[in-house]
C-alpha cells in the first residue's frame, strides 16, 4: 500500500507542477493524511477488504491526482495572502510609485514584521537552545528519545506558526496546514522518520537565524523611523516647546529658522525611503522564509 500512495503523491506532485511549493505541500500532505487515514478506517470495518481495494475506494471518494490537483489550483486563484504582490498599474510615473509607498499596506507589513522579529527571534533561539540542550542531557535516559522527538515536533509546530505570519505581514504564501506525520508502531521508527525528516532541521536552523535576523531589521527600522520623525518633528519641539535639538554642556542650541523646512523635508523622504527599504527587506525575508520553511 505505501507504494501504491507513493505513486498517487508522486501523481498529484506533477499535476500541481509550477504552482506555489507552499500549495504542493499543503495538498501532498493533505492527500497523504486522508489516504492513510481513510485505508486504515476502511480495513477497521472491513477486516477481510485488501489493501489495495480499500486504496481504490478511497481513491474514488477523494479524487484522481488530476482532480485534487485542478480543485487546488482553482482554490488558489480565490484565496491568496492578503498582503500579496500585485501587478503595477500600467502608466505610474517613478515619483507616484515612490510616494504611493504611503498607501501600501505592504510596506505597513513589513515594518511590522521587522520589529517583533526581534521578540520571536530571541523566542525561536530560546526554544532551540534550551531543546536541544535538555535533549542531549537526557539522551541517555529512557525519556531521552520520546523527549527529543517531542521537541523536533515542536519545532515544526512553531515552524508553521511563523509561517502564517509571514504569510500575514510579508505577503508570502505559506503552508496552511502542519504536514502529515506517519504513525509507526514502533518507537525506534518514529523517532527515526522524525530525526531523518529535512523540515525539522531546515526549520531549526531558520529559528536559530532569527535572532541576529531580528536584531538586524529591529535596529535597522528603529534607527531609520526614529530619524525621519526626528527631522519632522524638529521644528514642532523648537517652537512649540522651546526645546533645542542640541544641547552640550549647559549650552542650548538651537536651529536658524530657515534650515527648518528643509529639515521636514528631508524627514519626509527618510519616512518614505525607510518604508521602500522595508518593504525590500520584507520580500527577501519571505523568500528565506520560503526556502528554509517550504519542503514539498
Amino acid at each position: 500500500m505505501n507504494n501504491d500512495i507513493s505513486a498517487y503523491l508522486s501523481q498529484l506532485k506533477s499535476e500541481l507542477s509550477g504552482s506555489d511549493p507552499a500549495t504542493v505541500q499543503d495538498a501532498l500532505s493533505d492527500a497523504e493524511e486522508y489516504l492513510r487515514s481513510g485505508v486504515g478506517q476502511m480495513r477497521k470495518d472491513t477486516p477481510n477488504l485488501s489493501e489495495e481495494a480499500a486504496l481504490l475506494r478511497v481513491v474514488e471518494e477523494y479524487g484522481t491526482p488530476a482532480e485534487v490537483a485542478g480543485a487546488y489550483k482553482e482554490i488558489e486563484t480565490r484565496v491568496r495572502p492578503t498582503l500579496a504582490p500585485t501587478s503595477k498599474a500600467n502608466g505610474r510615473t517613478a515619483p507616484g510609485g515612490f510616494f504611493g509607498v504611503f498607501a501600501d499596506p505592504r510596506a505597513y507589513g513589513a515594518i511590522l514584521y521587522m520589529i517583533f522579529a526581534l521578540v520571536t527571534g530571541i523566542f525561536y533561539f530560546t526554544w532551540v537552545t534550551t531543546g536541544l540542550s535538555l535533549s542531549l542531557g537526557l539522551i541517555v535516559l529512557i525519556i531521552g528519545l520520546p523527549f527529543f522527538a517531542l521537541f523536533l515536533l515542536s519545532v515544526r509546530g512553531i515552524a508553521l506558526v511563523e509561517g502564517r505570519i509571514v504569510e500575514a505581514l510579508l505577503g508570502v504564501r505559506m503552508p496552511r496546514r502542519p504536514m502529515f506525520t506517519k504513525k509507526h508502531p514502533r518507537l525506534w521508527e518514529g523517532f527515526k522518520a522524525i530525526f531523518l525528516d529535512s523540515r525539522s532541521w531546515f526549520a531549526m536552523v531558520y529559528m536559530v537565524l532569527q535572532l541576529p535576523l531580528g536584531i538586524l531589521y529591529f535596529t535597522i527600522v528603529i534607527t531609520m523611523l526614529s530619524l525621519g520623525l526626528a527631522g519632522i518633528a524638529l521644528p514642532v519641539a523648537q517652537y512649540g516647546f522651546g526645546l533645542p535639538p542640541i544641547q552640550m554642556d549647559g549650552t542650548e542650541y538651537f536651529a536658524p529658522g530657515w534650515l527648518m523646512p528643509l529639515l521636514v523635508i528631508v524627514g519626509v523622504l527618510w519616512l518614505i525611503a525607510t518604508m521602500h527599504l522595508a518593504k525590500f527587506i520584507g520580500g527577501l525575508h519571505g523568500r528565506f522564509a520560503k526556502v528554509m520553511l517550504v519542503r514539498e
